[in-house]
């Protein structure tokens, strides 16, 4: 089984399996990542994969990290690999479950900002502004915040990466596979068919999104935020923006309201940085 030419979620799955090893267990949500999972022998991982219903991923994760404490398997991991349809939207519920009653398990969200694999629906973690099946005039509102939502959960530790800095996700990925507990690791994951970018771009997309500020790179570890990279200047974005298709109808308002919620988001995550949280 194959993901699309320029996915970059097969390059974050590649980079979180070199770091967690073949003792690994992964589930996914039907999902891009499903294309991964496949059907018995064309399955890609290479390790023991489970293919769960879309709101549920974080209950099987949960299962099977009670199962492994009791048969003393502790140096198994659980990771669960999913979209942001299925962790925004449909299985918030379920992750928000897992992570209150403390099991240990690895959950990354691939965030391709909308339901990809069904056509490219718009979801809540959809940029405003950006063109969708469901929104073909650009979304209305702003993306929901679930890094912030989950500042206010027992997560043992928390953190964004990208695949535009491969070397940061892989540190991330090493430190919540040291972790007693829930680990999320939310991280950006560029669709060249649902963005209408060429898809040599993958990176090259990812790496603008971190200058401009459009996607912080921050951790939490210990009641501590601590942030990786400071955006290099938000003048960036209208670049960022116009480099994909998908942003071919948003107006200066639009586009002065993007920025003002990238600026807004950032000056509360310095300001959370100077506090020590639980």
């Amino acid at each position: 089984m194959t993901t699309c030419q320029g996915c970059a979620m097969e390059l974050i799955a590649r980079a979180a399996l070199e770091v967690l090893g073949p003792k690994t267990i992964t589930m996914t949500p039907p999902s891009c990542s499903a294309i991964i999972t496949g059907n018995g022998d064309e399955t890609g991982w290479g390790i023991p994969c489970v293919q769960t219903v879309l709101m549920s991923l974080p209950a099987f994760a949960s299962g099977v990290s009670e199962a492994l404490k009791i048969q003393g398997k502790n140096d198994v991991k659980v990771m669960g690999y999913a979209g942001d349809g299925g962790t925004f939207d449909i299985g918030f519920q379920a992750l928000s479950g897992a992570i209150e009653r403390g099991h240990k398990a690895i959950y990354i969200c691939c965030n391709n900002e909308a339901y990809m694999n069904t056509g490219g629906q718009r979801s809540s973690a959809t940029t405003l502004g950006a063109s969708t099946k469901t929104t073909p005039t650009g979304k209305k509102e702003v993306s929901k915040n679930i890094d912030f939502m989950l500042l206010h959960t027992p997560l043992v530790y928390q953190a964004t990466a990208s695949v535009g800095d491969i070397r940061d996700l892989k540190r991330k990925v090493a430190k919540a596979a040291e972790k007693d507990g829930p680990c999320f690791i939310h991280v950006m994951s560029p669709c060249p068919s649902g963005w209408k970018y060429p898809t040599d771009q993958t990176i090259e997309i990812a790496k603008k999104a971190i200058k401009s500020g459009m996607w912080l790179l921050w951790e939490r570890e210990n009641g501590k935020i601590t942030i990786n990279r400071k955006p290099t200047d938000f003048d960036l974005i209208p670049e960022y923006l116009h480099s994909q298709k998908r942003f071919d109808r948003i107006d200066d308002e639009i586009t002065a309201r993007i920025i003002a919620e990238a600026k807004s988001r950032y000056a509360t995550l310095l300001k959370l940085s100077e506090l020590e949280l639980f």
